[in-house]
């Protein structure tokens, strides 16, 4: 089983200093890819539900900030040279999908083709607001605009015409690395979430999850697999244990429940307390992992 890091960085920790250790210490430990989160804008005050905590709160305040996912994964690509580099995940139907895109299709060239593109529906509808784009329809709006997005990055001259969204012919360069594009996982629990896998997804990631959660959602998985004339070797499981505690038993139990990555949470502020998390990480997830 691989083992990455889910690293937010964001306000406090969006330094050149800690993104250039993230980025050294990630690679030379053996770790298998750095994941980020993506929000624009927080608020202090909203009435959307945060699906991965009891209270429905978002586990940090408004001013806790993110980077942009595409510029913090470029810094990171330029400090590394074999890690691979996703999205957990991109917020596809709150942005225009030409532009991200051209985002992935770059950093899927500067990177020498290692990015894992992970994408989600969104939970917060005052961030959609505050950029003009419906909440309503957003999971329809989320596969018109990967359908665009496909074009654009496998189409010598690339159009697409939807309910959501129309792509008049035109032509992006470069194309990506990866062929025939990078590999889409989607994010959520939900059977929608599940179909968007089987419909157009190499991947499906999955949040705070212990290993005794997983059996009924990878039923339900093979179920709409089958549906859909594919089965679970066409695509890769990935788990954010998120702040569920993982040690040697708790990633064994994952390999066996049918896991193919842990993505670990790590979140420092300064380079020595990152290097701590990840010395603890490397010994009680990395190297157990190997045995799996």
């Amino acid at each position: 089983m691989d083992v990455g890091l889910f690293v937010p960085l964001g306000n406090g920790n969006a330094s050149p200093e800690i993104l250039r250790a993230v980025g050294r210490e990630t690679e030379e430990r053996g770790f298998e890819s750095i994941w980020v989160p993506e929000h624009v804008v927080l608020f202090d005050e909203y009435a959307s539900s945060y699906p991965y905590s009891p209270d429905g709160k978002f586990p940090g305040g408004a001013d806790s900030g993110m980077l942009e996912p595409f510029t913090a994964l470029t810094y990171l690509a330029a400090v590394t040279d074999r890690v691979r580099l996703g999205s957990a995940v991109c917020l596809v139907p709150q942005r225009n999908p030409v532009y991200t895109a051209k985002q992935v299709t770059d950093l899927d060239s500067l990177s020498g083709g290692r990015v894992d593109f992970g994408v989600g529906i969104g939970w917060l509808r005052e961030e959609f607001d505050a950029l003009d784009m419906p909440f309503e329809r957003r999971g329809q709006r989320a596969d018109d605009h990967l359908a665009v997005m496909k074009s654009l990055w496998t189409h010598e001259t690339s159009e697409y015409h939807g309910e959501l969204y129309d792509l008049p012919a035109c032509r992006m360069y470069p194309k990506p690395v990866q062929t025939p594009h990078p590999p889409i996982h989607v994010g959520g629990e939900s059977d929608a979430a599940l179909r968007r896998v089987a419909r157009l997804g190499q991947g499906w990631i999955s949040f705070n999850r212990a290993p005794e959660d997983m059996a009924e959602p990878l039923a339900r998985l093979d179920g709409i697999l089958a549906d859909h004339g594919r089965s679970r070797d066409d695509v890769t499981v990935t788990v954010c244990p998120y702040f569920n505690p993982v040690d040697g038993d708790a990633v064994r139990r994952y390999a066996d429940a049918g896991v193919d990555r842990l993505i670990v949470l790590c979140l420092a502020f300064d380079v020595d307390t990152l290097r701590s998390q990840l010395d603890t990480l490397e010994a009680d997830v990395l190297q157990p992992s190997r045995a799996t």
